[in-house]
C-alpha cells in the first residue's frame, strides 16, 4: 500500500536568489542539518545558454531509526539519489529525491519545487509531496513506516531552517508558514524517537537485538491496544525480564499488572496517601543514600519490629499499602539516581538487620500477612530489587526463611546474600556493596541513620475485626481475621476435616468481649450440615444469628468423639496462640463456650428458651477475633519450632496449656 505525503504550501518573504544561495550552501553537508552526513556530486549538466543546471547527487543520510533495525538491515546510513533541476529564467528548482538502499523492499520518492510567489516577486513559495510504498522490511514493515513518517514531518516542520543561514532579521516568513513554525518540534526521548544508541545505553543498559525487539514490540503493542497511562520503557524492560523475554507471558504478566493499578489508583498513591503517625513511630524502616554501584538503600530493621502489633493496628490493607509506597519511591529514586549517575539504575538494594529477629516474629497470622503482601510485590514490581543483604540473621532465621522462601521468585532469591555473625564489615561482607561513610551506627558505623527504633504498639492503638473488615478499596481480597459471638448456651463451633495424620492445626485469637473457654474435639464421623436458625423458625427475629452447631446433640463424649487436650480458660483482652499437631484424620472441631455456661457434654444442647433468654442479656455474650490455618506435614517437618509458643514481650506461656510431648499441642495466652 502507498502512502502519500503532502506540506502545505509555504512562503518567504526572500527573493528566489537569497533563497537558491542558502539552500546551495547544504552541500555538501551542512552541521545545520545533522541527519545530512554527506553528499557528492555524480553527475552535472547545463542548457547550452547556461539557464538551466541539472545537477545529480548521492546524498549519504543517518535515519534516526533503531539501532536494532540498523543492525538486521546491516547499515549504518542510507543512499539517497537528488536530481535538482535549477531554472535560472523561470525562477524555479525542481528537487527529485529516490532511495538507492532497499530499493527492491522499499520505494520512497520525494518531489520538493521552489518557486517565485505569483503576486510578488520578491516572495518563494515552497511546496513538498512525498510517497513511501514498503514492500518488505524484515517482518518490520510498520517500524520502518512510522520511522519514515516521522523523518518527513519533522522535515516539513524544519522547512524554514533546511533553508538556513539567511540573517534572523532578514527571515520573517509568510503568513503561511507562521502555523507551520509554531508547530512544536518532535522532542527526543519522545516514544516514537527512544530506541536510539545514546538512549539505550543512558537509560536502560545493555541489550541484545533480540531483547531490544522485544521491547520495541511490546511497547507498540501497549500504544495500540492500552487505555490508560503507559509504562516508562524502564518498566515494561522489567516485566520483559521477569519473563525470560518471552514475549505472550511478559504481555500477561505486565497487562495484570496495569489493570491492578489502575483500578487501586497505585499511580497516585504517593500523592494521595498520608503515612499515618503509627508508621513513622513504629515501622522500623527507610531510605538511606545509596550503595557502591548508586542503587537507592533501603534499610530496614526487622529484628526491632512489633510485626503483630502493626497488623493489628493497621490491618493488612495499611502495612501493604506502606510496602507499596516503598515501592514507589523506590522506583523515583531510581529514575533521581539514573539522572544523576547517568547510567541506567533501574533497581534498589535493601539492607534487612535481623538482630531481635524471635519466635514472636513467626506469629503465624503475621507471617500469613507478610506472605500474602511478597504476592502483591512480586506480581507487580517485577525486577526491581538489585540485591538483599541480610545481616545478623539469628537461629531462628532458617525457620522464617522455610516459610518465606516459596512465594519468592527464583531469581530474586539468588539476590540473598545472608551474614550470620557479627563480621560482616570484613572484605566479603558489607564493605563490598556499601561504602564505609555510610555504614550505619547501629550496625558499628560512623553514619547517622535516622530510622524508627520501633518497639512495642500499643495494645490500645489494636482495630476491631469490624474496623479491620471494613476498609474499601482493597489491595487484598480478604481479612485475615474472622470474628465470632458466643452466647451463653450457644457455643460457637468451627470444623477443620483432616486427611492426612501429623498435619499441623494453628490458631491465634483474641477475647475481645466477656470469658470463654476453649476446646479441641475430634470425632471419625462427620458432622451433618448445620440446620436453619431456630428461632426463625419459631417466627422471632433474633439480634444476631445462632451459632451452627457441629457437633450433633446426640453424640456422646467418649464415645462419638473426643476431647484433645484440656479446656483451656481465656480472659476478655487476652491472645491466644497455638497449634495442634494430628495424630488421626478425620473432623477436628475448634470450639468456643462462654464461660459462665454449665459444665455439660454436647449432648446436652441448649434450648431455644435458653437461647433467647441469653440473647436478652448483653452480659451474655462473648465476642473473638479469630484466624486458623492447616499446615501439611512434609512442608514443616524438621521446623516444627516454628510452630511452638515463646516467651516474648507478647505472651507468656499459659499454665493451664499441657506440654507439646504430651498432647501434641501448644498454646500462649497474652495479657
Amino acid at each position: 500500500m502507498v502512502q502519500e505525503y503532502q506540506s502545505p504550501v509555504r512562503v518567504y518573504k526572500h527573493p528566489f536568489e537569497l533563497i537558491m544561495a542558502a539552500y546551495v550552501r547544504r552541500f555538501p553537508k551542512s552541521p545545520l542539518i545533522p541527519v545530512f552526513v554527506d553528499s557528492e556530486i555524480v553527475n552535472e549538466t547545463q542548457s547550452k545558454d547556461g539557464s538551466t543546471v541539472v545537477t545529480e547527487r548521492r546524498c549519504m543520510i543517518d535515519i534516526e531509526a533503531p539501532r536494532l533495525l540498523k543492525r538486521i538491515a546491516g547499515v549504518d546510513y542510507l543512499y539517497f539519489l537528488q536530481k535538482n533541476t535549477l531554472n535560472h529564467r523561470d525562477r524555479t528548482l525542481h528537487i527529485e529525491v529516490r532511495n538507492e538502499t532497499f530499493s527492491n523492499r522499499v520505494i520512497v520518492y520525494e518531489s520538493c519545487n521552489y518557486t517565485v510567489h505569483p503576486e510578488n516577486e520578491d516572495w518563494t513559495c515552497f511546496e513538498q509531496t512525498a510517497s513511501l510504498d514498503i514492500k518488505s522490511f524484515f517482518g518490520f514493515e510498520n517500524s520502518a513506516e512510522k520511522i519514515a513518517m516521522k523523518q518527513y514531518a519533522s522535515s516539513i516542520k524544519k522547512g524554514k531552517e533546511m533553508i538556513e543561514p539567511i540573517p534572523e532579521s532578514s527571515a520573517q516568513t509568510g503568513p503561511d508558514s507562521t502555523d507551520a513554525d509554531a508547530d512544536a518540534e518532535i522532542v527526543p526521548g519522545s516514544p516514537d524517537d527512544k530506541l536510539d544508541a545514546d538512549y539505550i545505553r543512558r537509560y536502560l543498559g545493555d541489550l541484545t537485538p533480540l531483547q531490544e525487539s522485544c521491547l520495541i514490540r511490546l511497547r507498540q503493542w501497549l500504544q495500540e491496544t492500552h487505555k490508560g497511562k503507559i509504562p516508562k520503557d524502564q518498566h515494561v524492560l522489567r516485566f520483559l525480564r521477569a519473563r525470560d523475554f518471552n514475549m505472550d507471558k511478559a504481555r500477561e504478566f505486565l497487562c495484570q499488572s496495569l489493570t491492578w493499578r489502575k483500578q487501586h489508583q497505585v499511580d497516585f498513591l504517593l500523592d494521595t496517601w498520608e503515612r499515618p503517625q503509627l508508621l513513622q513511630d513504629y515501622y522500623t524502616g527507610g531510605w538511606h543514600h545509596h550503595d557502591r554501584e548508586g542503587r537507592p538503600l533501603y534499610i530496614l530493621r526487622l529484628g526491632q519490629m512489633d510485626t503483630k502489633g502493626l497488623v493489628r493496628a493497621l490491618g493488612e490493607e495499611g502495612l501493604l499499602r506502606q510496602v507499596l509506597s516503598i515501592n514507589e519511591e523506590g522506583l523515583r529514586r531510581c529514575e533521581e539516581n539514573t539522572r544523576v549517575f547517568g547510567r541506567p539504575i533501574s533497581c534498589w538494594t535493601c539492607l534487612v538487620d535481623l538482630e531481635g529477629l524471635n519466635m514472636r516474629h513467626l506469629w503465624r497470622p503475621g507471617v500469613k500477612a507478610l506472605l500474602r503482601i511478597i504476592e502483591v510485590v512480586e506480581a507487580n514490581y517485577p525486577e526491581t530489587l538489585g540485591r538483599l543483604l541480610i545481616l545478623r540473621a539469628p537461629r531462628v532465621f532458617p525457620v522464617l526463611w522455610t516459610l518465606v522462601s516459596p512465594l519468592i521468585d527464583e531469581n530474586t532469591r539468588k539476590k540473598f546474600l545472608v551474614y550470620a555473625g557479627n563480621d560482616y564489615k570484613d572484605p566479603g561482607g558489607l564493605v563490598d556493596y556499601i561504602d564505609n561513610e555510610i555504614i550505619p551506627d547501629f550496625l558499628r558505623g560512623d553514619c547517622m541513620c535516622d530510622i524508627p527504633e520501633g518497639g512495642m504498639v500499643p495494645k490500645s492503638l489494636y482495630r476491631t475485626a469490624e474496623e479491620l473488615e471494613s476498609e474499601e478499596n482493597r489491595l487484598l481480597t480478604d481479612s485475615i481475621y474472622k470474628c465470632a459471638c458466643i452466647f451463653k448456651g450457644a457455643p460457637y463451633e468451627m470444623l477443620i476435616e483432616i486427611t492426612e495424620a501429623s498435619s499441623v492445626i494453628t490458631w491465634d485469637f483474641d477475647v475481645c468481649k466477656g470469658d470463654v473457654h476453649f476446646n479441641i474435639y475430634h470425632s471419625k464421623r462427620v458432622p451433618q450440615p448445620p440446620k436453619k436458625d431456630t428461632l426463625g423458625a419459631h417466627g422471632i427475629t433474633s439480634p444476631g444469628a445462632v451459632n451452627p452447631q457441629m457437633i450433633d446433640r446426640n453424640w456422646v463424649l467418649g464415645q462419638d468423639y473426643s476431647m484433645v487436650e484440656k479446656a483451656l480458660i481465656c480472659k476478655e483482652g487476652e491472645s491466644v496462640q497455638g497449634s495442634h499437631v494430628t495424630r488421626w484424620p478425620g473432623c477436628y472441631i475448634l470450639q468456643w463456650r462462654f464461660h459462665s455456661s454449665p459444665a455439660c457434654s454436647a449432648s446436652s444442647l441448649p434450648r431455644v428458651d435458653d437461647v433467647l433468654a441469653s440473647l436478652q442479656v448483653s452480659s451474655h455474650k462473648c465476642k473473638i477475633m479469630y484466624y486458623t490455618e492447616v499446615l501439611a506435614s512434609h512442608d514443616f517437618r524438621g521446623s516444627m519450632t516454628s510452630l511452638q509458643s515463646s516467651h516474648s514481650g507478647f505472651s507468656q506461656l499459659s499454665a493451664a496449656t499441657t506440654s507439646s510431648s504430651q498432647s501434641h499441642a501448644s498454646s500462649t495466652v497474652s495479657r
